[in-house]
């Protein structure tokens, strides 16, 4: 018989296969032949071991190819296939249950045989999704996810092993350390139960373990506008209401329609859709409203005497209760309500939630604006790559109003939520009220228009001035309109606001404020009522310079006391208009001891007062300039190390300590980077192990242990902060100094084992939970050796030997002395090893053997 690199058959009765090393036959029927020389098949085995010969024959038919790859190659080889992992750990799997499954049956353990089969039966399915292939890559990602956390759940219940995986896959525990290899059944742990709970708090395992919040996120779809009785071009906006505080908590989703209820863009058919982003649990548990604000964009008058339809109206829905389970697009209808009075426009949300009937309108049919919602829940890049329909649809991202609960580093932003809420103007001799019109500029203190840096609502372009809509005959207005001004320049601007009559666009006034304060910060988030200078010409108003200078409000015109008699421009006492802001800036502050903290040098007199004001600075604030205030903390110390040492020590603890809080955990590797890439205080060091061992010793003195517990809480990165700065001033050094450190050093280990003998196990678990991830920053030294941690734990390792050497040769006539010192180095040096990286891990096993074998050998010749 003729040898082939694959399939022969053999032309007679019987269709035979010969089976080489390259494939695997996987059965898909049960064969039992009755002649000797056949094998005998059951449904889903595989025959692996084939060699150069021939080591079976059975019909072709009976079986599926499946190539693969063939490592160790003899006896004892081992043939992998060449297909997805999870798809073979299923295959497996399922097989290792089945057989389990009928013992569950025997055992008359009937809940657990029923559900069983009822997962056994998912992954059959899912398996067989993932084999056929048509799948997109965010709904294979996603199959994948349920399968790992069925097969965790099946491992879990009938008492196996739980599986360590990365990206959905097995890991190889012979190719990764022991602790590498911990962390990752954590984190598998951890995963599975985020994905179990769908979406559920998870807990990190951070100092006393904090719960990390979920974000949701709500995706609206505009599919259409029935409603028809407007008959011009409308713009609507979109946002999120809360009517327990009764105020807006996200920015606004602009859409333009025009008279047929239609997108004005046809390139936007379909497409007009928004995702709502960074929505807490807390947020979804408020009375939340879908707010739809249809303004009209058409003609005031339809004639000369007949006045237009109303030109503002709302749509609004309580959906909140009915969407917090939704996990599929679900349509609503939001029917649109009308004001009977445009005076009451800014409160008609309120009026249609009270019910107050006489001050609106409701619609005589259901038709209106007709959406499709649904919720999304976790990280904002996860949902992104799960759902890449959706986001390829020209999706906007409309943020809420301030920062999310949870702040990512590398989330940049600096936006003012500004408000126009009101006006109050004269008659100005006029028989009716005037129809005013305001009109927004964002300037540079030169007079400069700053471009494109105004927008109504995500979902449309900005422009570089916002228009307010009209009401009609009204000299009191009051608008309640929210823009955003993106400003990306850190140059003192200004918001002028124009005011013009509508019937010509005559300008009678203009109004003004600083966006930037002479002291740096910026305008603070209140409302600000600001005067109203007069105007009638155009030219006179395009000079800025002439009014730049002026008082903006009340507050600047009692800081003016010496103002010049003839004004280039005149104020009428009775008008004034009204504006709040909103400022969330990762670049800008509002805070002033922050910003005296970081201008320091500017008033060297009054650093201790502004270090003692610190910790009164909100975490907010500090996280956005993390990087500047640690440079700067580490600059005052090498400044001045006796007059600022301590409080710059509280200052590091405190803000340490502020990463531990759930909102800000994700600085974490933030603060690690800084530590490992822009730390420059190489003399730091002296002064933190003296501060730090001076904490330690004073616990058995003090009452209030407050400071010395949040200084054990901060001890990893205190010690991250010590092992590096030491670094830096070895190699700047060329190793000076090495002795002094060592002995430092001890004598700080000294103290901590002083504060571990008081009667105190919360100290004790304190010192060793922070111990654990000392030296377990990850990556590489600068040369691309050994990682940049290890030099601080070899001398650490060293000196603990040595200390462990000495103390058991004092305590060497007591054995139980010796057994508890013995108990103690090992406990330090597990705290030590736990987190390690794979890297780390055995750059110290070998560090610590050399250090044993040196120590052996003194032994030896002593």
């Amino acid at each position: 018989m003729e040898r082939w690199r694959g399939v022969r058959r053999v032309e007679d009765s019987r269709s035979l296969l010969l089976c080489l090393s390259s494939i695997i036959p996987t059965m898909i029927c049960n064969f039992r032949s009755s002649t000797c020389q056949a094998l005998v098949l059951e449904i889903g085995g595989n025959c692996t071991d084939f060699g150069e010969r021939v080591k079976g024959i059975f019909p072709v038919s009976y079986v599926h190819l499946k190539k693969s790859t063939v490592t160790n190659r003899g006896l004892c080889e081992t043939v992998v296939p060449l297909e997805d992992p999870i798809i073979t750990e299923t295959t497996s799997t399922l097989q290792e249950w089945g057989v389990l499954w009928k013992q569950l049956y025997v055992k008359h353990k009937v809940d657990l045989f029923h559900k069983l089969r009822h997962v056994m039966n998912e992954l059959i399915d899912l398996r067989r999704q993932l084999i056929q292939g048509h799948l997109a890559q965010d709904q294979t990602r996603e199959i994948k996810r349920h399968i790992t956390v069925r097969l965790d759940w099946g491992n879990e219940h009938l008492g196996l092993d739980l599986v360590p995986r990365k990206e959905f896959e097995m890991v190889d525990q012979d190719q990764i350390s022991i602790s590498e290899l911990h962390k990752l059944h954590i984190s598998s742990r951890h995963c599975g139960q985020q994905s179990t709970t769908q979406g559920d708090s998870t807990r990190q395992r951070h100092g006393d373990g904090c719960r990390v919040p979920v974000s949701h996120h709500l995706f609206i779809n505009l599919k259409s506008f029935t409603y028809n009785s407007i008959s011009e071009d409308a713009d609507v906006f979109f946002s999120l209401y809360d009517t327990r505080e009764a105020k807006q908590i996200s920015e606004k989703f602009m859409v333009k329609l025009n008279k047929n209820g239609g997108p004005k863009n046809p390139e936007k058919v379909d497409r007009l859709c928004a995702l709502f982003t960074d929505l807490s649990s807390k947020d979804l548990k408020r009375d939340l409203y879908i707010v739809a604000h249809v303004i009209r964009t058409g003609r005031m008058l339809l004639n000369d005497s007949k006045k237009g339809p109303p030109h503002v109206h709302l749509a609004m829905s309580d959906v909140f209760h009915t969407i917090t389970d939704l996990k599929e697009e679900k349509d609503f209808v939001l029917k649109v309500y009308t004001c009977n009075n445009e005076n009451e426009w800014h409160q008609i949300q309120e009026n249609i939630i009270r019910k107050s009937n006489t001050k609106y309108s409701a619609p005589s049919t259901n038709y209106g604006l007709i959406i499709s919602l649904q919720l999304l829940r976790g990280e904002l890049e996860q949902i992104r790559r799960e759902n890449q329909a959706v986001f390829n649809r020209a999706l906007a991202l409309t943020r809420k109003l301030g920062f999310p609960d949870v702040i990512l580093p590398g989330d940049t932003r600096n936006d003012l939520y500004l408000t126009l809420e009101r006006g109050e103007f004269e008659r100005g001799g006029k028989s009716v009220q005037k129809n005013i019109e305001v009109t927004l500029y964002v300037l540079y203190a030169d007079g400069d228009t700053l471009k494109d840096c105004i927008s109504l609502g995500s979902g449309e372009p900005s422009s570089s001035e916002y228009r307010s809509f009209v009401l009609y005959h009204n000299n009191s207005p009051r608008w309640s309109e929210m823009i955003v001004s993106e400003d990306p320049t850190y140059a003192s601007s200004s918001d002028t606001a124009p005011l013009k009559t509508k019937e010509r666009k005559k300008l009678f006034g203009f109004a003004f404020t600083p966006l930037m304060r002479e002291d740096g910060t910026t305008l603070s988030d209140e409302s600000h009522e600001l005067y109203v200078y007069k105007c009638d010409e155009n030219a006179t108003f395009s000079n800025q310079g002439l009014y730049l200078s002026l008082p903006c409000c009340k507050e600047d015109f009692n800081s003016c006391p010496n103002l010049p008699a003839n004004l280039p421009f005149q104020r009428s006492p009775k008008e004034t208009f009204s504006v709040s802001t909103i400022l969330c800036s990762t670049k800008l502050t509002q805070n002033v001891d922050l910003l005296a903290l970081l201008n320091w040098k500017a008033h060297p007199d009054r650093v201790l007062d502004i270090l003692g004001r610190l910790r009164q600075i909100s975490g907010e604030e500090i996280v956005k300039f993390l990087r500047d205030v640690l440079d700067t903390l580490f600059c005052l110390l090498d400044d001045n190390t006796d007059k600022y040492g301590p409080l710059v020590f509280q200052s590091l603890v405190f803000i340490i300590n502020l990463l531990r809080d759930s909102r800000f955990y994700h600085f974490r590797p933030v603060m690690d980077a800084y530590i490992q890439n822009h730390f420059a205080g190489a003399l730091a060091y002296k002064e933190l192990i003296r501060c730090l061992k001076w904490y330690m010793d004073r616990s058995a003195e003090v009452v209030r242990q407050d400071h010395i517990q949040e200084a054990m809480r901060a001890l990893e990165y205190l010690f991250k902060f010590i092992v590096q700065s030491r670094i830096l001033y070895s190699r700047a050094t060329c190793g000076m100094e090495e002795e002094q450190f060592r002995a430092s050093i001890q004598e700080l280990f000294q103290s901590i084992r002083f504060v571990l003998s008081l009667d105190s196990r919360s100290s004790e678990n304190l010192v060793f939970t922070q111990l654990n991830g000392v030296f377990c920053s990850g990556g590489s030294g600068d040369d691309g050796g050994e990682p940049s941690g290890c030099a601080g734990c070899k001398t650490l390792l060293s000196i603990m030997s040595k200390s462990h050497s000495v103390e058991t040769s004092r305590a060497s006539a007591a054995p139980s002395a010796t057994a508890e010192i013995t108990g103690e180095y090992v406990s330090c040096l597990l705290s030590l090893l736990q987190t390690r990286s794979e890297l780390h891990f055995q750059s110290t096993i070998y560090s610590t053997t050399s250090i044993a074998k040196r120590e052996l050998k003194v032994g030896s010749s002593c």
